[in-house]
């Protein structure tokens, strides 16, 4: 037998080599390049994930088959499984509380608001403005509104815009179309009227 050597072997043992050693080198590259990548916390339990997240929310709520809110949030997240269970809408809520007819009694607006499922209480944060039928405007950081007793308060400073004064105060509780309310540690200036 004879074998003969040329310039087509050695050529195809080259390629086979360079083949080779570029599988290895992209290997090598690929496992540096994922020591420096940061990783989010693992999820370890689903009960503290949501279980809906919704963006662009415009929705009714209904209490007892009487259609009660219309919320409108950028997301509303659902924690079905979290002690107690709540909704969380973190990124701006509006809140208007209707009558019987569906007509807005007042509107409620804040840059978070909790929803607790099991207590059926609101719980609005940050930068709280609300408005009633009598065009009453209220201002204040947090404020809570119970279902269950048709009633809304807060402890925090709050301030009450009406048609010729500024009440100011600490504390509040009102009914829930904020028609009727009581202020705690009242401050202002009020008209007086010069009679004889």
């Amino acid at each position: 037998m004879i074998y003969t050597t040329g310039p087509e072997p050695m050529r195809t043992r080259m390629y086979l080599a360079t083949v080779i050693l570029a599988v290895v080198s992209s290997f090598f590259c690929l496992s540096c390049s994922n020591k420096d990548k940061q990783l989010g916390p693992a999820v370890t339990s689903r009960d503290s994930t949501s279980v809906i997240t919704t963006r662009g929310v415009d929705m009714f709520i209904s209490e007892n088959g009487i259609i009660r809110y219309h919320v409108i949030a950028e997301e509303w997240k659902i924690f079905d499984k979290m002690k107690p269970p709540f909704y969380s809408m973190e990124q701006g809520v509006t809140l208007e509380i209707l009558d019987s007819l569906m007509q807005p009694e007042s509107m409620l607006r804040a840059d978070t608001a909790y929803y607790m499922m099991e207590s059926k209480i609101w719980h609005l944060i940050h930068d709280v403005h609300a408005q009633n039928i009598k065009n009453e405007e209220f201002d204040t950081q947090e404020l809570f509104v119970n279902n269950n007793t048709d009633r809304m308060y807060s402890d925090s400073l709050i301030r009450i815009k009406q048609d010729r004064q500024i009440i100011t105060g600490h504390g509040f509780e009102s009914n829930g179309n904020l028609t009727e309310y009581t202020i705690r540690r009242t401050e202002g200036v009020f008209p007086v009227t010069d009679t004889k």
